[in-house]
């Protein structure tokens, strides 16, 4: 677990290096107010913040953004079925294609090792990405993730790897890139050896941040010219099931931009104080004292977000994708998105409680996850039809 000493002098040193790093300051320009970062070799400037659009489908919302000054537009294949790229289409088709940054992402079928299976095929990923084009109404997205990267041998498996080479080639994409959720770390210090990656999308929150080897990871792939965008920046955003906790969201953000090494970030914005809020973090970056006790308090809690520390992976009787399974729980209960919580599930091929059959859970977790407590609640959500979670 993550000392407070350990992490108040990470976030002091963060600081400073906001403060004073000659690179920082070369690599980020002050226009307007707006706080400006390089996203690696890609040589695109992004404000610190940009949106998420995972979990809305409001143009107007979205318009505000842009208003304010947010320029780089998230989205995904799978996000809301469908609609957040149809909405981002709808909304920029007639935009000036070179005001404003789209990144979308196309998964490709992984078994729960993260290992390409049969159905991960070339025909596959492009037919799923012709759907996100016509979606988007847009000749080239400037950014395509190759989405929820696991396992450093995904990072050489050909059939994907030529595919979004040949999309660059053809000018359909800008820049390649992948997301990843868990053993992060693995995965960005084997990419930061390869010349393929332009962008990383990772997990990155003040829970986290405190962990060396991500850090490293992040920092190696930084320097070697590879763009890094945050998610999960909030932390799941809340502290207990109940939602009763939340996490202080502006200082959650403010603390994953003290690292010079993260470019830009990606919260999911459902309302227009979320987008008020954050285009004020936009211009201040600046972390009170008072906001990082309230976040040293906050670490004393288990929280919603998993850690990946692969423990639960060595230690589950059953050999189930325990990481996977905590991130559908924070969907449903941080994000209170069970829809979305469904669709992992589904991805993961879970039906009924995996747990069932076990007397006593062997996984060991950091976090002191009730690991069998929590997937026999999640996994009840296999049973419920869409339509009752729309």
């Amino acid at each position: 677990m993550v000392t407070r000493r350990g992490f108040l002098k990470t976030g002091i040193a963060g600081a400073g290096a906001v403060a004073f790093s000659p690179a920082m300051i070369s690599a980020q320009v002050q226009e307007k107010n707006i706080i400006y970062r390089t996203l690696g070799r890609t040589g695109i400037k992004v404000p610190v913040v940009s949106f998420g659009v995972m979990r809305s489908d409001n143009p107007s919302l979205v318009k505000a953004a842009y208003d304010k000054g947010m320029r780089l537009f998230d989205t995904a294949n799978g996000y809301l079925g469908g609609n957040s790229e149809i909405m981002l289409g709808n909304l920029f088709k007639d935009f000036s294609r070179d005001s404003f940054i789209i990144s979308t992402k196309v998964k490709s079928p992984t078994d729960r090792d993260g290992k390409p299976t049969d159905q991960a095929t070339a025909e596959r990923f492009m037919e799923t990405f012709n759907v996100s084009m016509s979606r988007l109404k847009m000749d080239y997205v400037d950014i395509l993730y190759v989405h929820d990267i696991s396992n450093p041998e995904f990072l050489d498996y050909k059939p994907v790897i030529n595919t979004v080479k040949q999309l660059k080639k053809e000018g359909k994409i800008k820049y390649i890139g992948f997301s990843t959720h868990r053993n992060e770390h693995t995965v960005i210090d084997a990419a930061a050896e390869s010349d393929v990656w332009d962008v990383i999308l990772t997990q990155y929150n003040y829970r986290l941040a405190t962990i060396p080897e991500l850090n490293a990871a992040i920092k190696k792939a930084a320097s070697a010219g590879i763009g890094i965008v945050a998610m999960k920046t909030i932390a799941g955003g809340f502290l207990d099931r109940e939602r009763t906790k939340p996490v202080n969201a502006p200082a959650a953000l403010k603390w994953v931009l003290q690292n010079p090494d993260i470019h830009t970030t990606i919260p999911g914005m459902t309302a227009f104080e979320q987008v008020d809020m954050n285009s004020l973090i936009m211009e201040d970056i600046t972390l009170s004292d008072s906001e990082k006790s309230e976040l040293v308090a906050s670490i004393a809690e288990p929280g919603l977000i998993c850690s990946g520390c692969n423990m639960c992976t060595q230690s589950c009787a059953k050999n189930l994708p325990v990481q996977d399974l905590m991130r559908a729980y924070m969907y449903a209960y941080g994000y209170g998105n069970p829809a979305m919580a469904k669709s992992l599930l589904a991805e993961l091929g879970i039906s009924g409680n995996p747990c069932s059959g076990c007397d006593t859970c062997t996984v060991n977790c950091l976090r002191n996850f009730k690991v069998m407590e929590k997937i026999a609640d999640i996994s009840r959500l296999g049973n419920v039809p869409y339509d009752f979670l729309a």
